[in-house]
C-alpha cells in the first residue's frame, strides 16, 4: 500500500508510540509485507529466523522487537509486538485512502445478484456472471469473463498465532485480471496483503479453482478445475496446471512448465519441466518410483 504523502519516521514512531534507530529524518512511501516490498516501504519482522531476510530486503524502514545492526540506508522501528504495530498502520493508513463507487464501462455485462466493492473498475466488454462478489480495489481489463459465484478479492489467509487465539493481519491489497482472463464458476482469488494479486492477460482458470493472496501468474496460462494456489506462487507463462493440484507457498513455476493432476508442488519448477507427484518431481522420475515401488509389493 502506497500512502498518499511521504511518512517520517519520527511520525510514525509517535504513532506507535516505540523507539527509532538510525537516520531520524527517513521517510517512508509506503508500507508492505516481506514478499511485496520496494524501496520506501515499512516492513515488519518478529521472529530472528527471519531478520536477516528482512533487514537485507528492499524495505527502508523494519519494525523488529530488539535492536540489532542493520545495514547502510535502512532505519529500525523497534516496537515489542510488530504484527500489532503493523496491523496498526495498516488501519490508520487505509483509512486515508479515497473509496470510490464502482466504474463500470458501457459495453461490460454485469448480470443480476452481483456485489461490486468500493475503487472497481470494469472495463469493455466484461462479463460477470449472477452471484459474483467483486471486492474493493478489483480492476478488470477487457475481455475479462468471471463466473457465477465466484469471489475476486477476499481477505488474505494470513494469521498469527496468539496465546488467545488467531489474529488476521488485516489485508489493504487488490487484485488485477489482465484483458481476456476467464475465471470459473465458485473460484475465490484473495486480494494482497499490502500488494495486488495478479492474474495475465489470456489466462483461463477452470471451476472451484482458489487463488492466495499476491500470487503472480503469467499471461496465457491454463489452471484446471479444484486447485489450491497458496500465497505468493510465482507462476510463469504458457504454463498448464491440470486439476487438483496443490501449492505451497512461495514456489515459482517458470515458464512452458506442465503440472500433472493431484500433484503436491513444494519446491520450484524449472522452465518446460513437466512434474508429477507428491511431493511433486519430473515426471519420468516419479514414474519409475511407482514401477520400482509396484515391483517391489509383486516380490
Amino acid at each position: 500500500m502506497k500512502f498518499t504523502k511521504a511518512q517520517n519516521i519520527q511520525l510514525l514512531a509517535a504513532l506507535l508510540n516505540c523507539k527509532v534507530k538510525g537516520d531520524v529524518d527517513q521517510c517512508a512511501s509506503g508500507i508492505n509485507e516481506i514478499h511485496m516490498v520496494e524501496h520506501g516501504d515499512i516492513v515488519f519482522v518478529d521472529h530472528p529466523k527471519y531478520y536477516q531476510k528482512a533487514l537485507l530486503s528492499a524495505a527502508t524502514i523494519i519494525i523488529i522487537p530488539e535492536e540489532l545492526p542493520f545495514p547502510e540506508g535502512k532505519s529500525l522501528l523497534v516496537h515489542p509486538k510488530p504484527f500489532d504495530a503493523f496491523n496498526f498502520l495498516l488501519k490508520h493508513f487505509a483509512a486515508e485512502q479515497t473509496l470510490k463507487d464502482a466504474w463500470i464501462h458501457e459495453s461490460a455485462k454485469v448480470y443480476p445478484n452481483v456485489y461490486l466493492g468500493k475503487n472497481v473498475c470494469i472495463e469493455e466488454n466484461c462479463v460477470i456472471h449472477a452471484g459474483a462478489h467483486i471486492a474493493d480495489h478489483t480492476h478488470l481489463e477487457s475481455g475479462v469473463i468471471i463466473g457465477p459465484n465466484s469471489v475476486i478479492g477476499h481477505d488474505a489467509f494470513y494469521y498469527k498465532k496468539k496465546p488467545e487465539g488467531y489474529d488476521r493481519l488485516i489485508s489493504s491489497g487488490g487484485v488485477h485480471l489482465e484483458s481476456n482472463v476467464e475465471i470459473g464458476a465458485l473460484c475465490t482469488i484473495d486480494r494482497g496483503v499490502t500488494g495486488v494479486t495478479r492474474i495475465g492477460k489470456g489466462t483461463k482458470i477452470d471451476n472451484q479453482v482458489h487463488i492466495g493472496h499476491d500470487t503472480q501468474i503469467g499471461t496465457n496460462t491454463l489452471i484446471a478445475a479444484g486447485c489450491g494456489i497458496s500465497g505468493c506462487v510465482e507462476i510463469g507463462n504458457n504454463v498448464t496446471i491440470w486439476g487438483q493440484v496443490g501449492m505451497a507457498s512461495g514456489v515459482k513455476v517458470h515458464d512452458h512448465a506442465v503440472i500433472l493432476g493431484q500433484s503436491g508442488v513444494t519446491k520450484n519448477v524449472p522452465e518446460g519441466a513437466e512434474y508429477f507427484g507428491t511431493p511433486a518431481g519430473p515426471s519420468k522420475d516419479k514414474y519409475t518410483e511407482l514401477v520400482y515401488l509396484r515391483n517391489q509389493v509383486k516380490n
